[in-house]
């Protein structure tokens, strides 16, 4: 099992969703960005090195949002997701095809990676309180 990181960016009551390129496993797909966690390392640290990393921005993070166990063919992935907040930088995607800001409810128009989709539904459903505290 492949433990792996998901940044829940909420800025003016959107989310900050990214796309994978063409080269990447499941291409195309959209994803709360994050990556993988490191011998030693902790979700929140593997969060903030994740966004600076692949979107050159800095994040503070803060509760633990919600968690996702997905068995894709070749493995199977534990997806931790924190709600976290820009601190600064301007993102550029780096590492994927691109990132989009998109209202909650607008969620359903993209096609997510499976482990992913649990957090979207959750989110969909939270989504009024979640803004109330962004």
């Amino acid at each position: 099992m492949i433990t792996v990181t998901a940044a829940i960016l909420l800025k003016d009551d959107k989310v900050f969703i990214a796309q994978r390129k063409a080269s990447d496993y499941l291409p195309y797909k959209w994803e709360f960005p994050g990556g993988k966690l490191e011998p030693g390392e902790t979700p929140e640290k593997c969060l903030r090195r994740e966004m600076r990393e692949e979107f050159g921005i800095d994040v503070s993070v803060s509760e633990f949002f919600g968690e996702s166990i997905y068995p894709y063919e070749r493995f199977t992935i534990r997806l931790l997701a924190y709600l976290v907040s820009w601190v600064s930088g301007e993102p550029t995607a780096t590492v994927h095809q691109q990132y989009q800001w998109v209202p909650i409810e607008a969620l359903g128009d993209y096609e997510f990676l499976p482990a992913d989709v649990p957090l979207v539904d959750r989110l969909r459903g939270t989504a009024g309180a979640l803004m109330a505290k962004s």
